[in-house]
């Protein structure tokens, strides 16, 4: 089995190809071969079945060429995030419009009917009352560059399924948290931040107001979803392939409180949280939705996150002493 991984040298890409491969088999069948494509990746593969292929997401020969000939899953993760897209709209569209086409493109030349799984976000709502949960039904009217590109790419994956020329399903994600590393431009890279700089002992800088709620899923529960979804019989999924994974609604003062509870527990020293007020980051999450309904995601079997305590103790096991 042939795998191959866009944004395969990111966060979640990366943690999903280790997961894949440490388990060996897809769908019931071993892999043999993964192929990983990004911008640019920080240490070379070391695994033999995995090959790094180091490329623009928008150059249709590069994707194709990594496509192949054949290719049995492609989860296609490779995106600009939110705050990016809504500071250079061309670049958000070559990249997330142009780069999704080649992906979707190289699929339906390939043999076979390639199962391709889309990483969306729930910033494809947008323009409602944000306090109503949102779910799978849920109109759809993003405020955001980024959200109208995650949702064309949802209903790109939908036709292209349609037409028969893909196997295609979509993970529309919560935020995601806590990702290690320094923060990125992503409107909601503060969902991390007040978690993952106070436990380094460094301050985080918060730009949105401390009640403000917001749907969190963790990154093992998120990568766990992204599996279940690919694996899932297709007979189960009908005609829309796209949906959206619970999550909890969680406020920066929430957060606050679990910190220090598991910083008591184990020693920690943190650093503050910092009221740094940015209005142009607060505007764009007054348009994405407060809480989601993602029980037609778990009546496929995809998790629950753990509670949030769990998922911050995930992240100090996994990332915070290396």
């Amino acid at each position: 089995m042939k795998i191959l991984v866009t944004g395969g040298g990111g966060f979640l890409g990366s943690q999903l190809a280790q997961r894949i491969i440490a388990h060996g088999s897809l769908c019931g069948r071993t892999v043999t071969e993964m192929v990983l494509l990004d911008a640019a990746f920080r240490a070379p593969p070391t695994d033999a079945r995995v090959r790094h292929v180091t490329g623009d997401i928008s150059d249709r020969a590069t994707v194709t060429a990594a496509v192949g000939a054949h290719c049995d899953v492609i989860f296609h993760l490779a995106s600009m995030v939110s705050g990016e897209c809504e500071a250079r709209f061309d670049d958000a569209l070559r990249v997330n419009l142009d780069g999704g086409r080649n992906v979707f493109e190289a699929a339906r030349a390939a043999d076979g009917r390639p199962r391709v799984i889309f990483a969306s976000s729930v910033a494809c709502y947008g323009g409602l009352d944000m306090t109503q949960t949102m779910s799978d039904a849920t109109k759809q009217l993003p405020q955001t560059t980024y959200g109208m590109t995650k949702a064309i790419g949802e209903m790109m994956v939908n036709d292209y399924t349609r037409k028969g020329w893909i196997d295609g399903r979509t993970v529309r994600l919560p935020t995601v948290i806590v990702r290690p590393g320094k923060p990125n431009a992503a409107a909601s890279g503060w969902a991390s931040g007040m978690f993952r700089e106070p436990l380094h002992g460094e301050p985080c800088l918060l730009p949105v107001r401390r009640d403000q709620p917001h749907p969190m899923t963790g990154y093992r529960t998120a990568i766990d979803s992204f599996i279940i979804l690919a694996e899932a019989d297709e007979a189960r999924l009908g005609k829309d392939r796209a949906y959206v994974l619970p999550a909890h609604r969680v406020t920066p003062q929430l957060a606050e409180s679990v910190i220090h509870e598991v910083a008591a527990e184990r020693g920690l020293r943190l650093g503050p949280i910092v009221d740094a007020f940015d209005a142009r980051i607060q505007d764009i999450v007054d348009n994405w939705p407060q809480q989601v309904d993602g029980e037609r995601a778990v009546a496929l079997g995809a998790p629950r996150p753990p509670a949030l305590k769990v998922i911050v103790e995930q992240y100090i096991e996994d990332f915070l002493h290396r």
